[in-house]
């Protein structure tokens, strides 16, 4: 059972890779929120961009409410410089009124740590969201053929956490795309179908929070 809320008077800020979800929770009306933000998806391997794009987005969010809930895990953002200075120290940077939700990343705002422990079934699993499907050459675009194949065959797939069927789709649709990603990881990749239910309580749970 979720809090009841509407999200009335918060603006989201979120990483693209989101877009997806966060899109289907407002065109469903769970997601009532003022505006929904985003950062160019995968900017977790530009802490300098990452950080850039963020407070500008937050300067934005602050010019359509007071409150802002942040969809950014605490491992997203890492200050080389500086590793102590993580997400929730940007955050506060800002001044804003802000709450991130309680999260590590965007895989596991879908899927808890025992949830994936179950889906693995042992395995050695790179996971992935239908964001990351359809944003790959954006998100690794500043990867190489040794980076890649350095990165990705030490698992044993690739696993969508799909709630939107969009693996389904593309299945469908446009094949190639997945066959594409696929090749150039040089694993197989294959989805598992989850809910919403996870990011609707994270959401949730951070909206009543902050009231």
């Amino acid at each position: 059972m979720f809090h009841s809320l509407n999200f009335k008077d918060y603006t989201l800020v979120s990483c693209g890779t989101l877009r997806p979800e966060l899109e289907f929770l407002r065109e469903t009306g769970f997601l009532k929120a003022d505006k929904v933000l985003y950062t160019v998806p995968g900017l977790h391997e530009n802490a300098i961009e990452l950080e850039k794009q963020f407070k500008k987005q937050i300067d934005n969010a602050k010019i359509f409410s007071r409150k802002i809930l942040i969809l950014y895990g605490e491992k997203c953002y890492i200050d080389a410089r500086n590793p102590l200075r993580d997400m929730d120290i940007l955050i506060r940077e800002t001044g804003a009124d802000a709450k991130r939700i309680k999260a590590k990343n965007c895989i596991d705002m879908l899927a808890s740590i025992d949830d994936r422990e179950k889906i693995r079934e042992g395995k050695k699993v790179y996971w992935l969201t239908p964001g990351w499907l359809k944003y790959w050459k954006v998100i690794f675009k500043d990867w190489d053929n040794g980076k890649a194949n350095e990165t990705f065959p030490q698992h044993d797939k690739a696993v969508v956490l799909d709630a939107l069927d969009i693996f389904e789709r593309y299945s469908k649709d446009s094949p190639e795309k997945i066959l594409e990603f696929s090749d150039w990881m040089g694993i197989s990749i294959e989805p598992c179908k989850v809910s919403l239910h996870r990011l609707k309580k994270l959401l949730s749970d951070s909206a009543s929070f902050s009231k």
